[in-house]
């Protein structure tokens, strides 16, 4: 079962910008589908994001596509994900996963 490990997230001004990482204990490229999700304060459900597909596909939830970008480094055995024009309402821990596996998020703070 592939680890993974975030790191990446802070506090930031509203407008401002973050790129969150996602470290696997294997070849990245080797992973179907790899995403990002994340759980607001005081919401008990977790919010799919983005995704990456082994094949280089991408997808985005609406309300981020156009100011978050998804992407991999396969040397690095990382996913990034550039999060640009942050809003409050992007405070969140978020989290990347496979089918199988999560990682244990990292916080972002995005204040007004």
């Amino acid at each position: 079962q592939v680890q993974l490990v975030e790191s990446g997230g802070g506090l930031v001004q509203a407008g401002g910008s973050l790129r969150l990482s996602c470290t696997a204990s294997k070849n990245i490229f080797s992973i179907p589908v790899l995403t990002w999700h994340r759980q607001a304060p005081g919401k008990q459900q977790r919010e799919l994001v983005a995704r990456i597909f082994d094949g280089g596909a991408t997808w985005y939830n609406d309300i981020v596509k156009g100011r978050f970008t998804i992407s991999r480094d396969s040397a690095k055995n990382t996913m990034f994900l550039q999060m640009n024009n942050l809003k409050p309402e992007d405070s969140a821990v978020y989290y990347c996963a496979t089918v199988t596996s999560w990682g244990q998020g990292t916080q972002v703070i995005v204040s007004s």
